[in-house]
C-alpha cells in the first residue's frame, strides 16, 4: 500500500504571520538552528515546508528548550527525503 504525502510550501510573509517574527528574528533563529531552513524553489526564490513550521511552533507551546528545538529542527531537515 502506498502512502501519499502531500506537502504545502509557504513563503516567509506566513511564516512570519504564523510566529509573530520580525524578518531579523526569523533569520536569527535560522542562524541558531532554532528554525527549518527554507527549501529552494527556483532560482532566487525560496520556502518553508508549513508542516515543519507547525511542528516547531507546537514544540514552543509545549515549552521545548532551545537544545530541544535544535534537536527537533535537525531532525526535521534530515527526514526531509522521501521515497517514491
Amino acid at each position: 500500500m502506498s502512502t501519499n504525502y502531500f506537502f504545502k510550501i509557504i513563503r516567509r510573509p506566513e511564516v512570519l504571520n504564523k510566529t509573530g517574527w520580525s524578518k531579523s528574528t526569523l533569520y536569527n533563529r535560522l542562524n541558531e538552528g532554532l528554525f527549518p531552513s527554507p527549501i529552494s524553489l527556483g532560482s532566487r526564490t525560496v520556502g518553508f515546508v508549513e508542516s515543519e513550521c507547525n511542528k516547531i511552533i507546537q514544540a514552543m507551546i509545549a515549552g521545548y528548550s532551545e537544545q530541544q528545538l535544535k534537536d527537533l529542527v535537525h531532525d526535521l531537515v534530515a527526514n526531509r527525503s522521501v521515497k517514491f
